[in-house]
């Protein structure tokens, strides 16, 4: 008998997260497997912002935050906003919730009826469809290929934006390509949005400080954009926190009082000791982020320079995030034995089974022809993972 709600039953599992877990399942049994399929930096968290949640945890920060997050945390977002990003927000148009993830989900929750659309540009991360789907509105897919660097143009924007249009989610730098938007593409973007004053913008960028180009650069800097903006962002990422779960929000004042009434009926604020950790990220030295960045740009080089090496696959260069996306289509049709690769999903199943290298397929990132290797690890795991997916490729007939 199955029980379960039809909005549960529509959603897909995370593929991420799945091929995650076979990794997992293969290395218990004590086989040696290099994951390239986690979405996470390899490196520990600052020591400052330890000493910052240790502190908390001393001075008793074990209680209850209100539910947008501490005040102080908020003014130090609002702080790095005016600073870095040149914009201007009081402390209640930020909202703080358990990981950037959470920040997407609610936005789109507090937006989106039944029945709306979402144009969601693929490649695209895996859970933004999933969580429309979770609000019943509609994902409308627009695809850019490899060839367009992976990015959607106004064009492609105008056409696929209609009366039922309520939201776009805009992710740059992009997670699974690696691609970003440069300000001029932005505003490119932002004149077909100015014809449609309905649509919002969900700017995800949580990938703002691992970047290749130099400066980071967000649609709401666009004039006449920030009111219709809601960016998403946190410290996961920039400052090797995946595990404290702390994202956020800034955007328009009736936006973020959605989220914190949503956000208050089932979280509540997020875990009191990472909120004093965060703000220790955002208020202390910016040192250990450009060290990291510095070595992901190290990585970014050697893999693409490696992948480009490998035959059959197509390798762009991506600006920023710590992925790779190549195109690997000419495998489909190729067997191993008794076993045909028909899709990016079968390749990367080959590649983890015989190659013992985990990537993801592309296809429930909305590419199937293309497959996302995380560089967020060693050189030397770097150069061992191609080395086998080399020779595992090669036994393909």
């Amino acid at each position: 008998m199955n029980q379960l709600s039809n909005r549960l039953n529509s959603l897909s599992p995370s593929a991420t997260l799945a091929m995650s877990q076979k990794s997992s399942e293969l290395k218990a049994q004590g086989i040696d497997v290099i994951n390239l399929s986690v979405g996470e930096p390899d490196f520990n968290t600052p020591v400052h912002i330890k000493e910052a949640a240790k502190k908390a945890i001393d001075e008793n920060y074990s209680r209850y935050s209100p539910v947008a997050g501490y005040p102080a945390l908020r003014a130090a977002i609002a702080e790095k906003l005016r600073k870095e990003n040149g914009l201007e927000y009081s402390i209640n148009q930020i909202s703080c919730a358990n990981g950037a993830k959470q920040s997407v989900c609610n936005t789109i929750l507090a937006l989106v009826n039944p029945g709306d659309e979402v144009i969601v540009p693929a490649p695209y991360w895996v859970s933004y469809p999933e969580m429309v789907k979770l609000a019943e509105g509609v994902p409308v897919t627009v695809s850019a290929g490899i060839g367009q660097d992976f990015k959607i143009t106004p064009a492609q924007l105008e056409e696929a934006i209609t009366p039922k249009t309520k939201a776009l989610i805009l992710c740059s730098p992009s997670n699974p390509t690696g691609s970003v938007y440069d300000g001029e593409e932005l505003a490119a973007l932002a004149e077909v949005l100015l014809r449609h004053p309905d649509v919002m913008v969900i700017a995800d960028e949580i990938y703002e400080h691992i970047n290749y180009v130099g400066r980071h650069y967000s649609i709401a800097q666009v004039p006449g954009m920030k009111e219709r903006t809601v960016i998403v962002n946190g410290v996961s990422k920039a400052y090797a926190m995946t595990g404290w779960r702390i994202g956020f929000i800034a955007g328009p004042e009736w936006v973020v009082k959605a989220c914190n009434k949503l956000q208050g009926q089932y979280t509540s604020g997020p875990c009191s000791v990472s909120q004093k950790a965060a703000e220790a990220a955002y208020t202390g030295t910016q040192e250990p982020v450009e060290e990291m960045r510095k070595a992901f740009e190290r990585r970014r080089d050697l893999i693409v320079r490696l992948s480009r090496e490998v035959p059959g696959w197509e390798v762009n260069v991506p600006q920023g995030a710590f992925y790779l996306f190549p195109k690997c289509s000419a495998y489909f049709g190729k067997r191993f034995g008794d076993r045909v690769i028909n899709t990016s999903d079968d390749l990367a199943m080959y590649l983890l089974e015989e190659g013992h290298v985990a990537c993801v397929g592309g296809t429930s990132f909305g590419a199937p022809e293309c497959i996302r290797l995380s560089y967020a690890t060693s050189d030397e795991n770097i150069v061992e993972a191609i080395r086998r997916i080399k020779d595992a490729l090669a036994r393909l007939k």
